[in-house]
């Protein structure tokens, strides 16, 4: 079974990937490894040694305290902090569509639309 921390940078590396517009071939070339071996990256199946997730934060152009946002800790159990936002949000491919179809639109409507969300959910 998966460790929940070798999940969360998993996710953490798919999001990435995702919102730059990167396929797993092309991380795993930029890294040097196989796209089979991301794949299990991001399902948690494998962990990512040190040297392995310096190098992808590194093609992802990232710090490396990225891919550990969103972990809190309960005594020894790490575990995903929980607000109103689901906690696979991250592997949502429909949020970060949306995400990267919201920054595609001019800042003026950008902000128009934020607004709109906003009172949207505020009355949901």
């Amino acid at each position: 079974m998966p460790h929940p921390v070798d999940v969360h940078v998993g996710k953490r590396i798919r999001h990435r990937r995702w919102l730059v517009g990167m396929t797993q071939q092309q991380l795993a070339e930029s890294v040097g490894i196989k796209f089979q071996q991301i794949q299990k990256y991001e399902t948690g199946a494998n962990r990512v040694s040190a040297s392995r997730l310096w190098d992808i934060a590194d093609s992802l152009e990232v710090e490396i305290s990225f891919f550990f946002e969103g972990i809190e800790h309960e005594g020894d159990a790490p575990r995903e902090k929980s607000d109103n936002v689901p906690s696979d949000i991250l592997g949502d491919k429909e949020a970060l569509d949306l995400v990267r179809s919201y920054y595609a639109i001019p800042e003026n409507q950008r902000r128009r639309l934020f607004d709109l969300a906003r009172v949207l959910s505020e009355v949901a």
